[in-house]
């Protein structure tokens, strides 16, 4: 298991690169590779990832709690 601090940062990181990608993703699907799309792409970025590391305070607690009535089993350190 992780402290609390890595925890975090991983967090943080995760939760940037899920927001960078995904806002890609979808507005270049949207506007097509263009400079329209390449200009407003930062300011996706700046809005989705606050926004995806609020909800993963909730979500991932949510999920880890069904994966582990899925698996049957609570996790054990160091797996």
């Amino acid at each position: 298991m992780y402290d609390k601090k890595t925890l975090l940062l991983a967090q943080v990181l995760i939760t940037f690169m899920m927001a960078t990608s995904m806002s890609g993703i979808m507005s270049v699907l949207a506007l097509g590779p263009t400079l329209e799309w390449l200009q407003a792409w930062p300011r996706l970025i700046a809005t989705a990832w606050p926004i995806a590391f609020v909800l993963t305070m909730f979500v991932s607690k949510i999920g880890f709690g069904l994966a582990v009535r899925i698996c049957g089993r609570k996790p054990v350190a160091g797996e």
